[in-house]
Parts: C-alpha cells; structure tokens; sequence
C-alpha cells in the first residue's frame, strides 16, 4: 500500500545555484535545487574541480592511512 503525501509540507530554501526559489519536499527530485539545469551546473562545478574540499596531509608520513607512491 502506498499513502498519499497529500498533507506534506513544502519548505521554500534558496537554490544553490541561482538562489531563486528551490520547493525542499520529496515531490522535487532536484531538492536542494530548483531545476535539472541547476542541479547539472553544479555537478559540472564539482567535476571541473571549482570546488574543493580543503585537506591537509599528514605531517608525519609514517603515520599516513595510504601508501606513499614511490619515486
């Protein structure tokens, strides 16, 4: 049996992309953005590498959770 959601309620949050009006329910399968197109832009930003997550690496190479690569 499935259940209506008639009786959800829709939150209204700025879309990352073009801060225009973004609906953040399970009715808009582009949630947090406000479109396909939006959502793709952001996408093509991460894989272009304009964002970044910012790391440091370790400053004891013994210590490192990955193999070091030999030169």
């Amino acid at each position: 049996m499935s259940e209506s959601r008639s009786n959800e309620t829709t939150k209204i949050v700025a879309c990352p992309a073009c801060s225009g009006d973004s609906h953040y329910a399970a009715s808009n399968p582009y949630r947090p953005f406000c479109s396909a197109r939006c959502k793709q832009i952001d996408l093509g930003a991460w894989a272009s590498e304009q964002f970044r997550v910012q790391a440091e690496p370790p400053s004891d190479p013994d210590t490192a959770p990955w193999p070091t690569p030999a030169h």
